[in-house]
C-alpha cells in the first residue's frame, strides 16, 4: 500500500513526498548571503522542471540570458526587482515574471527578507547553482558570509557558458523599474516575457476550487503551468475527491494557507499543512480533501495540471472570493477532463 511519505530531502530513488518548506537540498553561493531550497529537480522530474525556495536579504545578481532555458519567478514574501528584456518591475507578494529562452534578464531581491519560489525548465540548468553553491546547515539563510561569490564561479570551469546554458550580457543604463499597468493583469496567448501582477489575470472555478494560473502550457511551451488553488471544506463535495492520475505530469503544491489530506495509490490519506510542499510523481492517482474553512496552495505541474482540470470542467468566473455556494458541476466535462489528463 502505498503512503506519501515526509522526507527532509527529495529522494533520488522515486515516488511522491512531502518535504517541509524550510527543508529540501540546500545550499548557497558564498558571499550571496542567500539560500536555495530545491524540492524538485532532475532527479525526481525527469528533467522537466526544478522548483526551490530562494530565500535571503538584498543581493545583487548578473544580466545573462538563456538559450534553452526557461527561467519563472513567482515571489512569495518581500520584494524582488525583476529586470526582462528592457522593463523591469519590483515584484511583491504574489506577483510574477516569466522570461523565456533568450530574454535578457536579471533577478535582484530587494528584501528585507525576499522568498521566491522559481521554477526553471529544463530542470537540469540547477546544475549550475550546484557546482558553484556549498551545502548549507543553517537556519534561514547565511546573511553573515562575507566571501567573494564571484570566486565560486570559477567553479563552473572553462566553456561554462555553453555547458551550463548561462551568457552573461552587460546592460549599459538600465531602465528604473516600471510601474504596473492594466497589460500586466493579462496572460498572453503565447511564449513571450511579461509581467503578471498578484491577483489579476484568468480565473476558473470547478465546483467550489477556483483556479487563477501565473502561467499554462500556452505561455511555456507546452513545458509547465502554475496556478493558485483556493477552496473549502465547507463545500460538501469536491471534484478533486475523484481519483486523479496525470500520466506525464508531476506536480508540486505549495501550500500557503489551512490543511489538506492528501492521498496516493489508493493508500491513506497523510494530512499536510500550511508550511508543507507535496511532491506528487507522474502516473500516481491521487486524490485532495480540503480540510479548512479557507485553503491556499501553489501548484506547480510539468505540464498541463490541476489547473487544466478547472479550466476544462468549470467555468470562467473573475471575481476574487471564493463563492458561498458552490457552482454547479457538469460532471460529463470532469469525466472527460479526467480522462484526458489519463492518457
Amino acid at each position: 500500500m502505498a503512503v506519501l511519505r515526509r522526507v527532509q530531502e527529495p529522494p533520488i530513488n522515486g515516488g511522491s513526498y512531502i518535504v517541509d518548506r524550510m527543508d529540501g537540498e540546500i545550499f548557497t553561493l558564498p558571499g550571496s548571503k542567500g539560500a536555495f531550497r530545491m524540492y524538485c529537480s532532475q532527479v525526481q522530474t525527469g528533467n522537466t522542471m526544478s522548483v526551490f525556495g530562494w530565500d535571503g536579504p538584498v543581493s545583487d545578481q548578473s544580466y545573462h540570458y538563456h538559450k534553452k532555458t526557461h527561467d519563472i519567478f513567482l515571489n512569495a514574501e518581500g520584494l524582488m526587482k525583476i529586470y526582462c528584456d528592457g522593463q523591469s518591475r519590483i515584484l511583491g507578494p504574489g506577483d510574477f515574471a516569466s522570461v523565456p529562452p533568450g530574454l535578457i534578464h536579471k533577478p535582484t531581491p530587494l528584501g528585507p527578507i525576499t522568498k521566491a519560489l522559481p521554477l526553471i525548465t529544463p530542470a537540469d540548468w540547477v546544475e549550475a547553482f550546484r557546482v558553484t553553491s556549498d551545502p548549507y546547515k543553517g537556519v534561514m539563510f547565511p546573511e553573515y558570509d562575507n566571501q567573494w561569490s564571484w570566486g565560486a564561479m570559477k567553479r563552473l570551469g572553462e566553456n561554462w557558458e555553453d555547458k551550463y546554458d548561462s551568457y552573461p550580457t552587460p546592460v549599459e543604463n538600465p531602465p528604473e523599474p516600471n510601474s504596473w499597468s492594466k497589460e500586466d493583469t493579462i496572460l498572453p496567448d503565447e511564449p513571450v516575457g511579461y509581467f503578471l501582477k498578484a491577483n489579476s489575470g484568468p480565473r476558473w472555478v470547478l465546483g467550489g476550487i477556483s483556479s487563477r494560473p501565473f502561467i499554462t502550457t500556452k505561455q511555456s511551451f507546452g513545458k509547465c503551468a502554475i496556478s493558485s488553488i483556493e477552496s473549502s471544506k465547507l463545500y460538501k463535495k469536491s471534484a478533486f475527491s475523484r481519483e486523479m492520475r496525470f500520466a506525464t505530469v508531476h506536480h508540486l503544491l505549495v501550500l500557503f494557507e489551512g490543511r489538506i489530506d492528501v492521498a496516493i495509490n489508493n493508500g491513506p490519506k497523510v494530512t499536510v499543512y500550511a508550511g508543507e510542499v507535496v511532491f506528487l510523481e507522474a502516473d500516481t492517482t491521487f486524490t485532495i480533501e480540503f480540510l479548512t474553512k479557507y485553503v491556499k496552495f501553489w501548484s506547480y505541474a510539468s505540464g498541463d495540471g490541476l489547473e487544466s482540470i478547472i479550466q476544462k470542467a468549470g467555468v470562467r468566473n473573475d471575481s476574487q472570493a471564493l463563492p458561498d455556494a458552490p457552482f454547479a458541476v457538469d460532471d460529463v466535462k470532469l469525466d472527460e477532463a479526467l480522462a484526458e489528463i489519463s492518457q
